[in-house]
Formats: structure tokens, sequence, C-alpha cells
């Protein structure tokens, strides 16, 4: 079985697409090696893919409609797709809007349209995100809560693919399945998280930006974790609504939110080293807790989180120093 991952250079994406050749599958990767973070880390991933058995690129950018097309037409018979190429971040999308419309909107069309054009398709499952929740202030979040207030465009941006995605479902009759990952974290994540963003404070002698004082907390979930929630998404397509329509959305989280300073607390013991802790107020279209409910992802999908950030944390803090050539 042939499945496309978008964002197969990307962190969540690079884990996906190696558990599924993992499973003897073939994988086609989609990615355009954007510069919106460190090109370098994104070709290091994908030099750990290219030469699998059954993995091939194609660099193209989501939102390009005939690089799809020729990326799927090239692809030969596609059953399924991983589409977790997004322009991620909450702070960026202030400063960039455009980049959110084309990748997460105009990339989400286009990503349906070929999808809904290849003969057979069975499974169209994409990223989505907690941000969706926006100004919520009742935790754990569920994915009945409304979503009809987000606080930053990212978020805007993430909830219309749910919407588009469900129209497609509704009007050709698709089967798609959205997932809203919460704070994903571990070995080659983003230089713009905030794991990464500690670490390379640590280890260069630069103050840690704290926000809201240090009152925050996280439902920071670890790769592994999601990677397996989102290969169960695949191989469950979702079941008619009540209006018969085959779309589903599920939160993948750590099912607890975790205090930002225990957090950083972890990362100093991992590094060996204190940080420097430089306290600021909260940041425009930033939220101070999240917290997945995940009772529908446990009984339809069998997921079950099971990586603690006492364990998590020191992981990726050992491959950061391995990267980096840190002792």
């Amino acid at each position: 079985m042939t499945t496309i991952v978008t964002g197969a250079a990307g962190f969540i994406g690079f884990h996906v697409a190696a558990a599924l050749l993992d499973r003897g599958e073939s994988v086609v990767g989609i990615d355009n090696l954007n510069d919106y973070y460190s090109v370098d880390l994104k070709k290091a991933r994908l030099s750990r893919l290219a030469d699998r058995p059954g993995f091939r690129f194609f660099q193209a950018d989501v939102s390009d409609r005939a690089a799809i097309a020729d990326a799927f037409a090239a692809a030969g018979p596609v059953r399924r797709v991983a589409h977790l190429a997004a322009q991620a971040g909450v702070r960026y999308s202030l400063e960039n809007p455009y980049a959110y419309a084309e990748a997460n909107v105009m990339g989400q069309v286009v990503m349906l349209e070929a999808a809904r054009q290849m003969k057979g398709f069975e499974h169209f499952v994409y990223a989505s995100t907690s941000s969706v929740y926006g100004a919520n202030e009742r935790l754990p979040f569920s994915v009945e809560d409304r979503v009809d207030r987000p606080i930053s465009l990212y978020a805007a941006t993430k909830r219309a693919g749910e919407l588009i995605a469900y129209s497609y479902c509704h009007t050709q009759g698709m089967t798609a399945t959205g997932l809203r990952f919460f704070t994903v974290y571990g070995p080659w994540g983003r230089p713009d998280m905030a794991l990464y963003l500690f670490c390379d404070a640590i280890a260069n002698d630069r103050p840690i930006r704290v926000f809201n004082g240090g009152q925050m907390e996280r439902d920071f979930t670890y790769i592994d974790d999601v990677v397996a929630g989102v290969l169960a998404a695949l191989d469950r397509p979702a079941e008619p609504d009540a209006l018969g329509v085959r779309h589903t959305l599920y939160n993948l989280g750590n099912n607890r939110s975790e205090k930002l300073m225990r957090f950083i607390e972890l990362i100093q013991q991992a590094m060996g080293r204190e940080a420097q802790l430089q306290f600021e107020p909260m940041q425009p279209g930033d939220v101070r807790a999240t917290f997945a409910d995940i009772d529908a992802s446990r009984r339809d999908l069998g997921y079950e989180p099971r990586t603690p950030i006492e364990i998590g944390v020191p992981n990726f803090v050992a491959w950061y120093k391995r990267y980096h050539g840190i002792d």
C-alpha cells in the first residue's frame, strides 16, 4: 500500500514516514523544504529516509496545484494521505499571515482535490492543532467544545482546514480524519518549539524567555505517542456521522497538563546546567494552559500515550547533544 505523507521533511511527517516504512509500506514524501526553520535539519531528516526501500520524495509546495497533481500522478495508485505539511507557529502568523493562508487553507484544498481525483482513494488523514480551542477556559479540551473563537491566525487557518475537509466529505463522499496535536516534542523536533529553544539557550549561555511569569501549562505529547495515533487513524477510516458524512476529529495529547517550570527543571537536569530565566508577559495569540481529553481517541483508535516528560525530555536532550556535537 502506498501512502502520501506531506511534510515528510518536517518533524511529525518524518517520524510518520519512517514508521510506515518500518511496517513495510511504500511512502511518497512531499515537502517544499522552506526556510521557516533550518533547511539543514530538514535535509538531515530526509537523509535518513532517502535510501530506505519503498520511499520516494518530491519537493513540492502543497498549495501548488500543478506540482501536487504531478506528484500524485507519479506516485501511482494511492489509497491514503497523511497530510502533515503546514505553516506552523502561533507567533509567526502575526508577521507573515499570507504564508498561513497559502499553506494551511489553499494547501488543504489542493491536497483534498488531488486525493478526490485518485481512483480507489480511501482515507485522508490531516494535521490540526490544539490551538483551535482558542479562548476556551474549560479543561480538558474536548472535541465537543466550541472552536469558533480563535486567538491567532494560525488557529483560524487550521480550523478552516477542518471545515474544508468536512465539506469535501459531505459533498464528494470522501473519508477524512483530523488530528488535533497537543505540543508535540521529541528527537528531531522543531527549532522554533520551546524545548529546542530552551536547550539552545542553555547550551549557548543565553537567557530563556519564560512567558506569563512562568504560569503556563502544556499537554506535552511525545513524538512516538503521536506517531502511534496517526498510524491508528490511518488504519481506521472514519465512520459516518448522523448525516452519513465520514469525517471525524480526534485529540492526540498526553492527557495531562504539565507546569512549564517543571518542564524547564527537567531540561536543566538533562542538560547538566542551570538556565538563565528571563520572565516576560503573555505573548499575543498564546494561551495559559492546554490539556487534551482523549476519551474518543482511546475508544476509537486504541490511542494510549505512554511517555511522560520525565522520559521524553531526557530523550530529546540526548538527541540534541548528539546532533549538535555537545559532550
